[in-house]
């Protein structure tokens, strides 16, 4: 299941914290709603392309490929591995993609950061954030202008695989996966972070069937900014928090339960706020979730299909397009890309179908800030595939051959 075991090629002295892939353990379209119950979420910052070099070693320059007019000036993409792992990277990737044709040029790497198996970025644009998902978990944090490492911050806990910024910009939030717990952190003015101000370990219900204890796996700002969620793939449970933007403490407001032995991995919002979309991972479903924006309360619904054959597969995370009418699934196992209709106003996903997603272990997914591209991180392949994104449809075509990059976990366009 998905619990903290060490991989295959793990590295010495604790690096591998939790389990970097999954081992070998064990369609028609589908329409599943839930009862309803706000404001939109912003769209995501731009950023101006990396320079060619960063802190420490210099980084190589490739050339990418460039059409004519602004709209397809290269832009830049960041890709986060495990420097632990055997024939993985030695720090952040940088890169480059064409927004027309979705061609990626390598631009080197970012090194002084381990294990950055997860990346987000600052709603102003400046700021990179980083996990180090090692056994003394740790949070970074990159200047985008120069590349330039601003300190890191310890969590707490043990194997981070998750960070989320707070709209408002003033904390960071991280999963603990190992450790089955919260963190958060300042931010200041600069992007940098200060010590820790809270720390939650979820101590009950007990853990789901297969599992040992916790695994906090996301934890993400609902998009009206008015609670906090972490979803626990060990307690088959995701948590609803209240954040003081004051003090940086949360406190527990609600609780939701998914079927045990679920494993729910990650939650992601339609974008009017009222509905999310949750992935579980151990038992390959996915469910259509309400959510209160007043209380905070997130409601599961039914399983539903994944569109996943008949192998073993582990959904990892959704993607939802800006105008909330399709949604988007990585099925690891499968190797494919599921895609939903996104109907009654966020509370219906159909399946449509699935198409494959030419990489091995999708284990994250992100769409490009203008909704054209979809980057998919192929962990065993060590590839990034792209996709382009039909916009009446949803139908996604491969945009050329995959870009190789070392254990790739983690793909994030700006």
């Amino acid at each position: 299941m998905d619990s903290g075991g060490r991989a295959p090629g793990g590295a010495p002295g604790g690096r591998w914290s939790r389990r970097r892939f999954v081992g070998a353990v064990t369609g028609a379209a589908a329409v599943a709603a839930v009862p309803a119950p706000a404001s939109p979420p912003s769209p995501p910052p731009s950023s101006a392309p990396p320079p060619a070099s960063a802190s420490g070693p210099p980084v190589a320059a490739a050339g990418g490929r460039e059409g004519a007019g602004a709209s397809s000036r290269p832009r830049p993409l960041y890709l986060g591995t495990y420097t632990s792992a055997e024939g993985g990277g030695t720090g952040i990737g940088l890169a480059v993609y064409d927004p027309v044709s979705g061609a990626v040029a390598g631009r080197g790497t970012l090194t002084g950061v381990a294990d950055p198996s997860y990346l987000a970025v600052h709603p102003d644009g400046r700021t990179l954030y980083a996990v180090d998902e090692g056994q003394e978990g740790r949070v970074s944090a990159v200047r985008l202008a120069d590349h330039r490492l601003l300190g890191s911050r310890a969590t707490g806990g043990a194997g981070p695989c998750h960070l989320s910024v707070h709209p408002g910009g003033r904390w960071l939030l991280s999963a603990n996966y190992q450790s089955g717990s919260v963190a958060v952190h300042p931010i200041d003015s600069s992007g940098a972070l200060g010590e820790r101000s809270d720390l939650v370990t979820h101590t009950s219900p007990p853990p789901g069937p297969g599992q040992q204890g916790p695994h906090a796996h996301q934890v993400v700002t609902s998009p009206d900014g008015g609670h906090v969620l972490a979803v626990d793939l060990g307690t088959d449970t995701v948590y609803t928090y209240r954040l003081d933007l004051r003090t940086g403490r949360l406190t527990e407001v609600s609780r939701a339960r998914t079927r045990p032995g679920a494993g729910p991995r990650h939650l992601t919002f339609h974008p009017e706020g009222r509905y999310a979309y949750l992935a579980d991972e151990a038992d390959d479903s996915v469910a259509v979730c309400a959510y209160d924006p007043p209380t905070g309360r997130l409601t599961v619904g039914p399983e539903q299909p994944t569109g996943s054959g008949a192998g073993t597969n582990y959904p990892a995370q959704f993607a939802v397009t800006a105008d909330g009418r399709f949604a988007y699934l990585a099925n690891r196992g499968d190797n494919t890309l599921a895609r939903y209709a996104v109907e009654a106003g966020g509370a219906r996903l159909r399946l449509l179908d699935t198409v494959p997603v030419a990489g091995d272990f999708p284990r994250q997914i992100a769409l490009s800030p203008d909704g054209r591209l979809l980057f998919a991180a192929n962990q065993k392949s060590g590839t990034v595939s792209v996709f382009h994104v039909d916009r009446a449809s949803g139908a996604l075509h491969r945009a050329g051959e995959p870009f190789a990059s070392p254990v790739a976990v983690c793909a994030l366009p700006l």
